[in-house]
């Protein structure tokens, strides 16, 4: 028997368990290894800090994708791969051993640690909902002095991130005074999108209240002089990838061939944020939702079934950035378009997204994982 191992729950893994369930591949023992058994979308984050919706509402649930899939779930963290020996390494000592890797992990951040200062990391996005859910919970009953916030980072992330959390917490607290700061290392905003988008996400964030700071880099006085600091700059490749053998760019991340392959071992496969193609793609979750059916299919090549399909990254992708404002921002190509009509559209296609994953709860739990498994 093969065993097939998925670690992360990304959008692409949650492609695969979905194939699965409708098409199993005999013969194979299927593990599935996540911090968590509810895996957040990254397009409806910003909707969650602004209170639109609730937590599990922008969940895909992985344990139940799994035990569906008759796979075998286990919530925990890789610590190191050993390539060579076909061996994953989790935080607490478990050793699994594999035939196939597939890893869907994301990128990391590395804020600093400010005395007396909420930081909010928007990766990974568990420690993100401890954050975000225990600053709420301490400003309930706090008294209503000024509170100060500051957003590191110009792109969509850290403008999205910061309309959404001046949102929720002016709801929550109406008479409490707010200031907001943006920080952005770039010396336009949204440096990667058209003009027009920035100029739109340029005017939510004057009418929010937000002071920007352009063209410099955030200094340990930004942090000490904000009660919040959002940290949504330098996304970074996670420590145990350069240090695993695998072959990476200059950034840590895993070099990927146009079957999601990595360059150096064939067995491994990667998508997403954690990887990197041969021309780096951004780092948009859009990417890895394309991913997904690719991958299904060379998971399955790689176990011996079917032909593997080479990955060709889209030309265009919708840009679609939320401005807590009950409107939105749509990029496609060089057009920009804004309006409440946008934000319907994006809630529509976010949630018609995590529909395809919707499935009635199963008991937790695949099957029993014995077999090639060491402490």
């Amino acid at each position: 028997m093969k065993r097939l191992l998925l670690v992360g729950a990304g959008h692409a893994h949650a492609q695969v368990l979905k194939d699965w369930i409708a098409a199993p591949v005999p013969g194979v023992d299927l593990i599935v290894v996540s911090p968590s058994a509810l895996a957040p979308y990254s397009g409806m984050v910003p909707g969650w800090l602004a209170g639109s919706y609730r937590y599990e509402d922008i969940c895909i649930d992985i344990e139940v994708l799994a035990a569906a899939a008759g796979a075998h779930f286990i919530e925990g963290v890789l610590a190191s791969l050993d390539p060579e020996q076909h061996r994953a390494h989790l935080v607490g000592g478990m050793v699994l051993e594999y035939d196939v890797l597939s890893l869907n992990v994301g990128s990391t951040l590395n804020p600093p640690t400010v005395e007396g200062t909420h930081v909010l990391p928007l990766r990974p996005l568990g420690g993100l909902r401890l954050a975000w859910e225990a600053l709420l919970a301490e400003m309930a009953p706090a008294p209503q002095r000024p509170l100060a916030i500051t957003a590191v980072g110009g792109g969509a992330a850290g403008v999205e991130s910061l309309l959404a959390v001046l949102k929720r917490l002016r709801v929550q607290q109406p008479n409490r005074e707010l200031s907001a700061t943006l920080v952005g290392r770039s010396a336009t905003l949204l440096p990667s999108l058209p003009r027009a988008a920035a100029k739109s996400a340029q005017a939510a964030l004057a009418r929010a209240g937000v002071e920007l700071r352009l063209g410099s880099d955030f200094a340990a006085g930004d942090a000490s002089a904000s009660d919040v600091l959002l940290w949504a700059a330098g996304a970074e490749a996670h420590a145990w990838q350069r240090a695993s053998g695998l072959a990476v760019g200059t950034s840590g991340y895993i070099r990927i061939d146009p079957h999601l392959r990595s360059l150096s071992h064939p067995h491994v496969h990667a998508v997403g944020d954690c990887a990197e193609w041969a021309e780096p793609l951004p780092k948009a979750g859009v990417y890895a939702v394309r991913m997904g059916p690719v991958l299904s299919r060379n998971l399955r090549a790689a176990l011996g079934v079917g032909l593997p399909q080479a990955y060709l990254p889209q030309r265009r992708v919708l840009a679609l950035l939320a401005t807590a404002d009950d409107s939105a921002i749509a990029c496609w190509g060089p057009a920009t378009l804004r309006g409440r009509w946008v934000w319907r559209l994006k809630d529509r296609i976010d949630r018609n997204f995590l529909q395809r994953f919707a499935l009635s709860p199963a008991p937790r739990g695949g099957g029993e994982l014995t077999r090639r498994t060491s402490a």
